[in-house]
């Protein structure tokens, strides 16, 4: 209900206004429910922008701000995850649990795991095959989260030939499906 009209019905039992639209007591509602409108608009606006959970746009975009560098942006929920995982990043995070809680503040999903070598971490992306996109920034942000004591080795995910022989793949698939060498890779 747009506020003029609830103006109106908290002002009709009273019996002593003219409440007719384009009367001046009808107007004057109508012009008050219109300033009403507009701001519960903005209001409803700054609630959904003000909370990380919720935000779309300059909520994000004035977080994002905050940090030395911007997270890749694939989508909404994931800038969210990003900025989340940013903002929980305190001086003493160094645990690999405390590292894989953040390190998905690059944009996408990613997980530190540890070698058998000391001093050495493999980074890998679980939900991506090849290089992600925008590799260069991703790169960036995890070197700045990951202590710089440590040796990072990024890992990427392509398709291999144990998992063609688990998929049954013929060449004769292969070229029905017109897969590039480099989609076949990726084919995973």
């Amino acid at each position: 209900m747009a506020y003029g009209e609830h103006l109106r019905n908290l002002l009709r039992p009273l019996g002593i206004y003219d409440l007719a639209p384009g009367s001046l007591s009808g107007s004057e509602l109508d012009a008050l429910g219109c300033g009403l409108d507009s701001l519960s608009a903005r209001m409803d606006y700054v609630e959904r922008e003000s909370a990380l959970a919720t935000a779309e746009g300059e909520g994000l975009r004035r977080r994002e701000t905050l940090f030395a560098r911007t997270p890749v942006h694939y989508s909404t929920d994931l800038r969210r995850q990003a900025i989340s995982a940013l903002l929980r990043i305190g001086g003493d995070c160094f645990t690999l649990s405390d590292i894989n809680n953040t390190i998905s503040g690059c944009g996408i999903k990613a997980l530190a795991l540890e070698k058998e070598r000391f001093g050495y971490i493999r980074v890998i992306f679980p939900d991506v095959a090849g290089i992600p996109e925008g590799f260069e920034q991703i790169r960036g942000i995890i070197l700045d989260i990951i202590p710089c004591h440590l040796d990072v080795e990024f890992y990427f995910r392509y398709l291999t030939w144990q998992e063609c022989e688990a998929f049954q793949y013929t060449w004769a698939i292969i070229h029905e499906r017109k897969y590039t060498w480099y989609g076949f890779e990726l084919a995973v």
